[in-house]
Protein backbone atom coordinates (compact mmCIF):
# COMPACT_ATOMS: atom_id res chain seq x y z
CA UNK A 1 0.00 0.00 0.00
CA UNK A 2 0.99 3.47 -0.78
CA UNK A 3 1.22 6.80 1.45
CA UNK A 4 -2.03 7.82 -0.01
CA UNK A 5 -3.15 4.35 1.38
CA UNK A 6 -1.46 3.95 4.63
CA UNK A 7 -3.02 4.42 8.32
CA UNK A 8 -2.61 7.52 9.03
CA UNK A 9 -3.86 8.99 5.56
CA UNK A 10 -7.11 7.04 6.43
CA UNK A 11 -7.39 8.74 9.94
CA UNK A 12 -6.45 12.12 8.75
CA UNK A 13 -9.31 11.92 6.14
CA UNK A 14 -11.96 10.80 9.17
CA UNK A 15 -11.03 13.71 10.97
CA UNK A 16 -11.64 15.83 8.43
CA UNK A 17 -15.03 14.76 6.67
CA UNK A 18 -17.76 12.80 9.13
CA UNK A 19 -18.28 10.44 6.09
CA UNK A 20 -15.31 10.59 3.46
CA UNK A 21 -17.21 8.57 1.05
CA UNK A 22 -21.02 9.59 1.24
CA UNK A 23 -21.37 6.02 1.68
CA UNK A 24 -24.71 7.10 4.32
CA UNK A 25 -26.20 9.67 2.18
CA UNK A 26 -25.15 9.16 -1.88
CA UNK A 27 -28.01 7.24 -3.81
CA UNK A 28 -25.54 5.41 -5.30
CA UNK A 29 -24.06 4.25 -3.09
CA UNK A 30 -27.58 3.29 -0.69
CA UNK A 31 -28.29 1.46 -4.36
CA UNK A 32 -24.89 -0.80 -4.12
CA UNK A 33 -26.17 -1.99 -0.89
CA UNK A 34 -29.32 -2.68 -1.69
CA UNK A 35 -27.46 -4.95 -4.55
CA UNK A 36 -25.16 -6.61 -2.18
CA UNK A 37 -28.18 -7.39 0.26
CA UNK A 38 -30.55 -8.95 -2.52
CA UNK A 39 -27.31 -11.03 -4.05
CA UNK A 40 -26.42 -12.70 -0.33
CA UNK A 41 -27.32 -16.63 -0.72
CA UNK A 42 -28.82 -17.21 2.58
CA UNK A 43 -31.05 -14.69 4.59
CA UNK A 44 -28.79 -15.63 7.62
CA UNK A 45 -25.61 -15.98 8.82
CA UNK A 46 -24.09 -16.98 11.75
CA UNK A 47 -21.24 -15.35 11.60
CA UNK A 48 -19.47 -12.48 9.68
CA UNK A 49 -16.17 -10.70 8.98
CA UNK A 50 -16.31 -7.10 7.32
CA UNK A 51 -12.77 -5.64 6.77
CA UNK A 52 -12.65 -2.00 5.86
CA UNK A 53 -16.00 -0.95 7.54
CA UNK A 54 -15.28 2.67 7.64
CA UNK A 55 -18.01 4.47 9.47
CA UNK A 56 -20.53 1.10 9.58
CA UNK A 57 -23.03 2.02 7.62
CA UNK A 58 -22.78 -0.88 5.32
CA UNK A 59 -22.12 -2.80 8.66
CA UNK A 60 -25.12 -2.03 10.22
CA UNK A 61 -27.27 -3.47 7.06
CA UNK A 62 -24.95 -6.98 7.75
CA UNK A 63 -25.75 -6.93 11.24
CA UNK A 64 -29.71 -7.36 10.20
CA UNK A 65 -28.41 -10.40 8.61
CA UNK A 66 -25.94 -11.84 11.40
CA UNK A 67 -26.11 -13.43 14.36
CA UNK A 68 -22.46 -12.18 15.36
CA UNK A 69 -20.57 -9.35 13.29
CA UNK A 70 -16.62 -8.62 13.68
CA UNK A 71 -15.99 -5.25 11.65
CA UNK A 72 -12.45 -3.51 11.53
CA UNK A 73 -11.29 -0.43 10.36
CA UNK A 74 -7.21 1.41 10.28
CA UNK A 75 -8.57 4.30 11.46
CA UNK A 76 -9.78 4.98 15.53
CA UNK A 77 -12.03 7.77 14.61
CA UNK A 78 -14.27 5.48 11.79
CA UNK A 79 -14.47 2.68 14.71
CA UNK A 80 -15.62 5.21 16.92
CA UNK A 81 -18.33 6.33 14.40
CA UNK A 82 -19.27 2.87 12.98
CA UNK A 83 -19.52 1.56 16.82
CA UNK A 84 -21.96 4.91 17.36
CA UNK A 85 -24.04 4.14 14.11
CA UNK A 86 -24.28 0.13 15.32
CA UNK A 87 -24.71 0.07 19.15
CA UNK A 88 -27.89 -1.07 18.86
CA UNK A 89 -27.08 -3.69 16.89
CA UNK A 90 -26.73 -7.33 19.21
CA UNK A 91 -23.99 -9.23 18.18
CA UNK A 92 -21.57 -6.77 16.42
CA UNK A 93 -17.88 -6.06 17.45
CA UNK A 94 -16.28 -3.28 15.64
CA UNK A 95 -12.61 -2.74 16.39
CA UNK A 96 -9.36 -1.14 14.85
CA UNK A 97 -7.65 -3.46 12.56
CA UNK A 98 -6.06 -4.11 8.84
CA UNK A 99 -6.59 -6.31 6.32
CA UNK A 100 -3.15 -6.66 6.20
CA UNK A 101 -2.56 -8.39 9.55
CA UNK A 102 -5.88 -9.07 10.87
CA UNK A 103 -6.39 -12.74 11.35
CA UNK A 104 -9.76 -13.97 11.97
CA UNK A 105 -11.79 -17.17 10.93
CA UNK A 106 -15.03 -19.39 11.01
CA UNK A 107 -17.10 -16.92 9.08
CA UNK A 108 -19.60 -18.20 6.93
CA UNK A 109 -20.06 -14.73 5.62
CA UNK A 110 -16.99 -12.11 4.80
CA UNK A 111 -17.50 -8.97 2.56
CA UNK A 112 -14.87 -7.58 0.89
CA UNK A 113 -16.50 -3.60 0.19
CA UNK A 114 -14.35 -1.13 -1.05
CA UNK A 115 -11.44 -2.29 0.38
CA UNK A 116 -8.49 -4.64 -2.15
CA UNK A 117 -8.23 -1.81 -4.66
CA UNK A 118 -6.13 -0.52 -2.22
CA UNK A 119 -3.27 -3.50 -2.34
CA UNK A 120 -1.74 -4.49 -4.95
CA UNK A 121 1.11 -7.35 -6.26
CA UNK A 122 1.71 -9.45 -2.94
CA UNK A 123 -0.06 -8.04 -1.11
CA UNK A 124 -3.08 -8.28 -2.78
CA UNK A 125 -2.35 -11.77 -2.80
CA UNK A 126 -1.71 -11.99 1.05
CA UNK A 127 -5.00 -9.84 1.45
CA UNK A 128 -7.27 -12.29 -0.54
CA UNK A 129 -5.75 -15.57 1.43
CA UNK A 130 -7.08 -14.12 4.53
CA UNK A 131 -10.62 -12.77 3.12
CA UNK A 132 -11.09 -16.63 1.78
CA UNK A 133 -9.00 -18.35 5.14
CA UNK A 134 -11.82 -16.19 6.94
CA UNK A 135 -14.59 -18.07 5.48
CA UNK A 136 -15.63 -21.85 6.70
CA UNK A 137 -15.92 -24.41 3.70
CA UNK A 138 -19.37 -23.64 2.12
CA UNK A 139 -19.12 -19.99 3.60
CA UNK A 140 -19.84 -16.58 1.20
CA UNK A 141 -17.26 -13.96 -0.28
CA UNK A 142 -19.46 -10.89 -1.25
CA UNK A 143 -17.24 -8.21 -3.51
CA UNK A 144 -17.69 -5.30 -4.18
CA UNK A 145 -15.95 -2.63 -5.63
CA UNK A 146 -16.04 0.92 -7.63
CA UNK A 147 -14.36 0.29 -11.21
CA UNK A 148 -13.69 4.29 -11.97
CA UNK A 149 -9.97 5.68 -12.01
CA UNK A 150 -8.58 7.24 -9.06
CA UNK A 151 -5.18 8.05 -8.01
CA UNK A 152 -5.56 6.64 -4.59
CA UNK A 153 -6.44 3.01 -5.47
CA UNK A 154 -3.02 1.53 -7.04
CA UNK A 155 -5.70 -0.77 -8.51
CA UNK A 156 -8.80 -0.48 -10.10
CA UNK A 157 -11.70 -2.37 -8.71
CA UNK A 158 -12.04 -5.23 -11.89
CA UNK A 159 -8.70 -6.29 -11.12
CA UNK A 160 -9.35 -7.24 -7.59
CA UNK A 161 -12.43 -9.22 -8.82
CA UNK A 162 -10.36 -10.93 -11.53
CA UNK A 163 -8.08 -12.15 -9.07
CA UNK A 164 -10.84 -13.59 -7.24
CA UNK A 165 -11.62 -15.30 -9.96
CA UNK A 166 -8.67 -17.10 -10.72
CA UNK A 167 -8.66 -18.85 -7.11
CA UNK A 168 -9.46 -22.38 -7.09
CA UNK A 169 -10.54 -22.38 -3.92
CA UNK A 170 -13.96 -20.11 -4.75
CA UNK A 171 -16.68 -21.19 -6.64
CA UNK A 172 -18.51 -18.21 -8.51
CA UNK A 173 -22.23 -18.04 -7.39
CA UNK A 174 -23.51 -14.28 -8.45
CA UNK A 175 -22.18 -11.89 -10.44
CA UNK A 176 -23.83 -8.30 -10.94
CA UNK A 177 -22.42 -4.68 -12.71
CA UNK A 178 -23.42 -1.76 -12.38
CA UNK A 179 -21.92 1.46 -14.00
CA UNK A 180 -19.25 2.00 -11.61
CA UNK A 181 -19.29 -0.91 -9.66
CA UNK A 182 -18.70 -5.00 -9.99
CA UNK A 183 -20.36 -6.83 -7.22
CA UNK A 184 -19.34 -10.80 -6.65
CA UNK A 185 -20.48 -13.78 -4.82
CA UNK A 186 -18.74 -16.85 -4.24
CA UNK A 187 -18.36 -19.87 -2.26
CA UNK A 188 -15.48 -21.05 -0.30
CA UNK A 189 -15.08 -24.91 -1.44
Amino acid sequence: MGDACAPEAFEALYRSREDPWDFATAPSEQRRYDVLETMLARPRYSSGYEPGCSVGVLTRRLAARCDRLRAIDVSPTAVARARRRCREQPGVTIEVGSLASDATGGHDLVVLSEIGYYFEGAALTAALDRVIGALRPGGTLAACHWTAFSPDHPIRGQVVHAHLHLRWDLIPVAHHREPHHVLDLWERR
